[in-house]
Formats: C-alpha cells, structure tokens, sequence
C-alpha cells in the first residue's frame, strides 16, 4: 500500500540539469599543497583554535574546539604544518574574510589514532558532544550542530524522523550520487539517529527523478532489522525544503517560529546520516565531502573534496574552460557568487557550478513592479513577496518582520518567475541582515547598560559598607569609652566640665594678653637694658596720645 502524499502551496519547475554530472564515477580530488580551513563552517559560535603557528597537526586532529552547545569542532584534514591563523577569504554571500586556519601538506596524510564508538553503551548526552567534537554539521545547506539537533528535548522522544533525499535544486547531484553508492552507511547512520531520537517512524523522501538512488535506497532498507520506508516525491522545487519535505510526507505544517519537534518530528539530509555513519563506525571527524562541480566545465562530476581545498582545484579536475563568467557555490536557485576561486572547500559546499553566457545569460535591468503576484502564486512559504520587496526596499524592516520576512527560506521561486526581473531574493538577504545588525547593536547596547547599572549598584553597595563599617567602629568605641572610668575618678559629666572649664581660662588669659615676663633672675646688664627699652616704650606711649598742634599755633 503506498503511501498517501500531501502537496505543499507554490513551487516551480526549472530545468534539471541532472544528467550532466550524475553519470560519471565519483573520484577523490587530489590533495592540495595548502589547506584553508574557516572556523565557522555552521550556525552558531565560531570554533576556537587549540593549536598554534609551527604546529606538526595529523589528519583528523582537532585544531578548534567547539564554543558552546551550539558550535562544533574544526579538524585537520591532511597532515602538515601550520603556518597561518589569520583572516581570508571563505566562501559567503557578503564577501567578507573570516578567521581560517591555513595547513600546508605534507603528502603523508597520515592520521591520527582514532577508533568506533560504542554508541549504544554511551549515554546520550556524551553521545551528542563526542558528535559536536567529531565537528559532525547539517550537510542539507543549514548546516546546523548535528549533536544538538539530536535532542529530542524534554520529551525524550521524537515520533517521527525524516531523512531528506529530496536534492530539488537543478544541477546539483551529489545526493543523487551518494544514495546510488552509499546506501547501507547512509541507513547506518539512520540507525544512530532512531537511537538518540527515540523514532518510531522513519521515513526517507526522494525525488522520483532518482530512480537509481530509490533502488539503491530501498534495498539497503530490506536489509535492516528495523522499519525504514522509502518514499517516492513528485519532483517539484523547492520540495527538497526540510518544511516541504515534512509536508509532502506527513501533511504538517511547522508553524512560524515553531521548530520541527514541536510537531513530532526532526529532518535531517542524507549526507548527514552519512557523515554520522563514517563518525560512529569508523571514529572520523567531518573533514571531507560530496561535491558536484557542473555547468561551464568539460567533465561534469561528483569529487570527494577534503574540507578546506580551494575551489579552483576542483575546477581545473573537472575541466577548467574559457568564457567563465563566475563560479555559484550551491545551484542557480538558492546559490551565492564567490569572490574568489581560492576560497576553500567548507561542510556547506554541496556544488561549485561554473557559470557562462550561454548557460546563466545576464538578466535585463529590472523593471518597477507590476503587482502580478506571481510571486505569491509561488512562495511555498505562503509568504507575500511583494508586498516584503516593497518594505525592504523603503527600510521598512519592522512591517517586513510582521509580513513573516524570516520565514522565506530564499529559495528564489519569486524571482525566478517575475516579469521584471527584480531579483527579490538579493532584497530580502539585505533586510535580514539589517535586522540582523540592528539586533546585535542593540544586545550589546544593552549590555553595556547593564554593565553600567551593575557599576553603579556595586559603588553604591560598597559606599552604604564603608558607611555601615565606620558607624559600626564609632560605636564600638563609644561603647568602649562608657566602660573605661576617667583618670580622676569622677564620672565622665565632671571631667567634660573640667575640660571646658580649662578650656575657657586659656581663652581668656590670652585675651588679657600675655603677663609681663620676671626679669629678676637675669644678669644686671640685662635687666638695665630691658628696664630702658622699656621707659623708650612708655615715652612713646605718652607722646602718641598728645594732641597735635594746628597749623595758627606754629
């Protein structure tokens, strides 16, 4: 009995371009002369580095520790010297350079020791961290912590787990090709996954144009001791979406700011289960991955590609050609131009497609919008696009935050079907950065307030101490001074009378001025010579107070 599907609103059929690269064998790119490895290659924290210029690394070696739960570690992929910590170039949309981690090779690739997990012996939670330091990331294009999207929460369980196969976007097939050779690892990791999550249900959705990976699949299900069902999806963009896909299989809608196991369920890409796989069974960090190089090259193909190998490298393996007008990293839909073919290989890459006039001709300038709603027509977010243009255009972000701006996934339907060609997609990435910005001004505005609040509080706390201190110590001694008897005997009343009245008699003899002095104990000379200073004195005294004579009298 087949399975009953469901239909998700919007979509688009662009052209495939499957068969350009999924028919060729896959090979191992060739190992480069110098590695460049990002430390923020998932959502969350940068990984902090653990190992310093001039260090002999091996391949597999932790060389950033994860920061936090959500984070993951950065391993060395080949063996050699570091020679660089320092920003370059990576490979994201706004252009910028990120702190990387640059090895030169040594063509040894000799790896570290490393050995399986007893997975079913360990407890989950140190499961999930040994997965956050094996650097294990969401292959599917989030690339979200998988060690912490494997927790199932509060509930301990998670009914319903969905493997996503879908790879909706044109050209890119390296799940298409990974399915078709590596099934039974794929269900391995699977398997790990119903562990942690406690499934009861597992479906894996595929796109019906992979007929080889839905055999390859289906059989490597037969032959597990659980139930695994492989499920066919009519191939429509963007079903690969983990919310489409979820729709598609289940017919649930994950509400806006919801996450997935909220309603029962958690989805997770096939080169995920694959990496877990390699992980558990075979004690191996994250540090290589599937990657299709296609479009304006002359051999097409799916290369196993050491994280951290520049993208030319592939290129020229794959046929480097003249007339390149750019290089996308992911597909035509939902992929970001690099600024440079130097920028390395990261967990996200799943396509380096190779760009031309004749494949990618230069859109017209875009017109005024016409109000067609083709756009909504589209959306599978059942978003409305124009009216979230129009606000991002005037920088009005708070309406565009209430018109539900971060539920679009970007998938590009909008503008692949607008008539004036306005590339709404390139409005909306910049409206949620703004916001993004604006956010992390205002945390760290706030957090400078309250920083400053803290300081006042605490100077105001050590003031009211030193206050509370000083009268504690008056009032000790106070209390000292009460239990001691005065000098005199008297009680402390008397001697404070004795003392004022002592006080007085001084203020009032020097008012009197000072007694003359008794000269009668010095030498005759002397007492003649004080005794003549002084009748100078008093003759001066009896002339100062004579009246003056006027001027008739002269």
């Amino acid at each position: 009995m087949s399975r009953e599907l469901f239909k998700f609103k919007g979509g688009v059929h662009p052209p495939e371009h499957k068969a350009e690269s999924n028919t060729r064998p896959v090979h191992a790119a060739p190992l480069p002369r110098k590695l460049v490895i990002p430390l923020r290659q998932h959502i969350g924290n940068p990984a902090k580095p653990v190992v310093d210029v001039g260090d002999h690394v091996k391949k597999g070696q932790m060389i950033a520790a994860a920061d936090g739960n959500i984070s993951v570690a950065v391993h060395a992929s080949s063996s050699g010297i570091v020679t660089a910590i320092d920003l370059q170039p990576v490979p994201h949309i706004s252009g910028l350079p990120d702190l990387c981690i640059t090895i030169e090779t040594d063509g040894r690739d000799e790896w570290i020791d490393h050995a399986p997990l007893d997975y079913q012996a360990m407890a989950p939670a140190d499961l999930r961290m040994q997965l956050r330091d094996l650097g294990l990331a969401g292959l599917g294009g989030a690339v979200f912590p998988t060690g912490a999207k494997l927790d199932p929460g509060a509930t301990k369980q998670c009914p319903t787990l969905i493997i996503n196969g879908g790879e909706c976007e044109p050209w890119i097939t390296c799940d298409d090709v990974l399915m078709r050779h590596h099934a039974d690892e794929i269900l391995q990791g699977v398997a790990v996954m119903r562990h942690l999550m406690g499934s009861t249900e597992i479906l894996v959705g595929i796109e019906d144009n992979k007929p080889e990976a839905i055999a390859a699949m289906r059989a490597a299900a037969d032959r597990l001791d659980f139930a695994v069902e492989i499920v066919a999806v009519p191939t429509l963009y963007p079903s690969g979406g983990a919310k489409q896909m979820t729709e598609i299989l289940t017919g649930k809608q994950v509400p806006s700011g919801k996450r997935s196991t909220d309603v029962g369920l958690q989805v997770f890409n096939v080169g995920t289960a694959y990496a877990l796989a390699r992980a558990v069974h075979h004690g191996e960090p994250l540090i290589s991955r599937l990657v299709t190089v296609t479009g304006h090259v002359l051999r097409p193909q799916n290369v196993e590609a050491l994280i951290g190998t520049p993208m030319h490298t592939l290129i020229m393996l794959a046929g480097d050609r003249d007339g390149t007008t750019g290089v996308l990293m992911g597909g035509p839909m939902m992929g970001m131009p690099m600024p440079d073919l130097e920028v390395p290989v990261v967990k996200a890459t799943n396509c380096i497609l190779v760009k031309s006039k004749e494949l990618f001709p230069p859109l017209p300038h875009a017109l005024p919008c016409i109000r067609c709603t083709r756009c909504a027509d589209v959306c599978p977010a059942e978003l409305q696009p124009q009216e979230l243009f129009r606000f991002a255009k005037a920088g009005d972000f708070g309406r565009a935050q209430e018109y539900h701006l971060f539920d679009c996934i970007e998938c590009g339907c909008c503008s692949y079907v607008c008539p004036s060609h306005i590339p709404l997609v390139d409005f909306y990435r910049y409206a949620k950065s703004e916001i993004w910005a604006h956010e992390k001004d205002k945390r760290a505005a706030d957090l400078a307030r309250e920083r400053h609040e803290f300081r006042q509080f605490r100077l105001e706390r050590e003031k009211k101490e030193k206050s509370e201190k000083l009268a504690a110590k008056a009032q000790a001694k106070r209390a000292e001074l009460a239990a001691e008897p005065s000098a005199s005997g008297a009680p402390d009343a008397e001697a404070k009378k004795a003392l004022i009245a002592a006080a007085l008699a001084r203020a009032q003899a020097k008012k009197a001025g000072v007694a003359p002095k008794n000269v009668d104990h010095l030498p005759p000379d002397t007492q003649r010579e004080i005794e003549e200073i002084e009748a100078r004195r008093a003759k001066i005294r009896e002339l100062a107070h004579q009246p003056l004579e006027s001027e008739e009298n002269k």
